[in-house]
């Protein structure tokens, strides 16, 4: 190992993670033959294989798993390294890694532009997915935060708080519970519903409510996409439960209405969360603390529905 190279274990990374040379060549920009030479290079420097092909694909041996997770942990300290030696300079500068659910899109941008406004030599990798997705990006420690709301309780983490995510009932503007005041939440028996794809935070904070007041409801649709859901109620195929943070535009256009209905809206937070034992970078520091303050400047969801009340009378 003594004679390994860090571009060789660069190289090495780069093809495990892609697991194609091919795709490597391209990442790196330098040819096929020359990610192939520098793997050979590395191998006979471990004295094991590192990959085995099977087929058309390429699979990483016991040594070749051990020597990812040695990388990975080897470029996280440069890096971090390299970021502490910017901010012993005065500066900002590096690449934050962060994950978040598809619905914290709809305020995680702003944070992350006045963040950027302050430190403009910081990167940002954003992965916008959905809560399965980002849980097993979780485990494999690939981003430096994870942003959701419904952390996994099996799961040995540090989650922060730092804004309320509340879920309401939410209904084409013409849907006749729209001309209720106030609805039983027994009203709902039965109704057609638009669901968020099992495993996602609010399908499960909905199931688990309807389940402790006995209401069953007719599943029409599973969409993984809160915008598809906003449009498929938007169009009358039924209703649904959304974070109050997705829905402000059609609000203002007039397309949805959000059902003041009983035990809602369900009280949820979002959560900035790592695994337990993870050493934040300075970066990743910086924007938490940038986070837990710039999100008390969210409006809560009173003023929204309050200030969508008064736009409408």
């Amino acid at each position: 190992m003594i004679q390994a190279t860090l571009h060789q274990l660069h190289v090495f990374e780069t093809v495990a993670r892609h697991g194609s040379f091919t795709r490597a060549a391209e990442e790196l920009s330098i040819t096929q033959p020359t990610v192939s030479t520098q793997i050979k290079q590395l191998t006979k420097s471990i004295g094991l294989p590192l990959f085995e092909q099977i087929g058309k694909q390429l699979y990483l041996t016991e040594a070749g798993r051990e020597l990812l997770e040695t990388c990975q942990d080897i470029f996280t300290k440069l890096s971090n390294f390299e970021m502490t030696v910017a901010d012993l300079q005065g500066k900002k500068r590096g690449q934050l890694r962060l994950a978040v659910v598809t619905t914290a899109k709809y305020f995680v941008p702003r944070i992350l532009g006045s963040f950027c406004q302050q430190y403009p030599d910081v990167d940002i990798a954003l992965q916008v997915t959905n809560h399965q997705k980002l849980v097993r990006r979780m485990l494999e420690n690939q981003d430096d935060l994870y942003i959701l709301s419904q952390p996994p309780e099996d799961l040995d983490l540090v989650a922060r708080p730092f804004l309320d995510n509340p879920l309401v009932v939410v209904a084409s503007s013409t849907h006749p519970l729209t001309q209720r005041q106030r609805v039983s939440i027994s009203a709902l028996q039965g109704e057609t519903f638009i669901m968020r794809e099992p495993g996602s935070g609010t399908r499960r904070a909905v199931q688990h409510l309807f389940e402790r007041e006995g209401i069953s409801v007719n599943v029409r649709l599973e969409l993984g996409s809160n915008e598809a859901i906003k449009q498929s109620v938007a169009g009358g195929l039924g209703i649904s439960v959304l974070s109050a943070h997705c829905l402000l535009p059609e609000l203002v256009i007039g397309d949805l209405a959000i059902l003041e209905v009983d035990r809602f809206p369900i009280p949820c937070r979002w959560y900035a969360v790592h695994l337990q034992g993870k050493q934040l970078s300075v970066l990743a520091r910086s924007f938490l603390d940038h986070l837990l303050s710039e999100s008390q400047n969210i409006p809560t969801v009173e003023n929204f529905v309050k200030k969508h009340a008064l736009q409408l009378s």
